[in-house]
């Protein structure tokens, strides 16, 4: 393996910026547009449609500022990026909500899939997906950290799903920007003391928290 003497910028704003910007984006956009009343679902129809124009292009706008500050674009990266401008062009062609929604189910049950099939043929694909190598994490730690995010990928997915046909948009997006942001954020720190365990070191703690899988 070649190796070079440029290291790759870290920043932990740039990270959050490239994870959650284009969803804050979204979020903003629809709140900026969505009417005061109650009753008048062209008008919310028109706020998700500009609401998702202003998430797809801050999506492609993410993936510029990844590849540029931070010197590559994960796997996992590429392929939310794709699902999210495929589902977002059915939101705008079809002036249904409902694409935009279902979008996380598509994009967990896709990542919870990988996992697993990486599992069962003895691989941690959570490595390959990051493009990342948490320093001192052995194999067997990638191994339980890609079983671990599988099963939860699965969870959000039903989690999501069920929100899709149970809540208003208003409430989906609420619940989309900042319940499964939590989720993720605490899910994440339960998996410190395993990766601690399997060889990674106190110094690479910081790295896990600002790179965790995301959709």
């Amino acid at each position: 393996m070649n190796q070079t003497n440029t290291e790759k910028p870290k920043s932990s704003w740039i990270n959050l910026v490239v994870d959650f910007g284009p969803l804050l984006v979204f979020f903003l956009a629809y709140k900026h547009y969505a009417p005061t009343g109650d009753g008048d679902s062209l008008g919310t129809v028109a706020a998700v449609i500009k609401g998702t124009i202003a998430f797809m292009v801050a999506t492609v706008v993410a993936l510029g500022v990844s590849k540029w500050r931070l010197g590559h674009i994960s796997p996992m990266l590429w392929l939310t990026t794709v699902l999210i401008i495929g589902f977002g062009m059915l939101t705008v062609v079809f002036h249904n909500d409902f694409w935009i929604r279902i979008k996380p189910t598509a994009v967990y049950l896709m990542f919870a899939g990988v996992l697993f099939f990486g599992l069962w043929r003895g691989k941690p694909m959570l490595k390959y997906l990051l493009q990342s190598a948490f320093e001192g994490l052995n194999e067997e730690g990638w191994m339980k950290l890609s079983r671990n995010w599988a099963w939860f990928f699965l969870l959000l997915a039903v989690l999501n799903t069920v929100l899709v046909y149970t809540v208003s948009f208003e409430t989906w997006l609420q619940a989309k920007l900042w319940g499964f942001t939590v989720l993720s954020f605490v899910f994440t720190f339960s998996q410190l003391p395993m990766v601690l365990k399997h060889g990674m070191g106190e110094a690479a703690k910081e790295e896990v928290i600002e790179n965790p899988p995301h959709d």
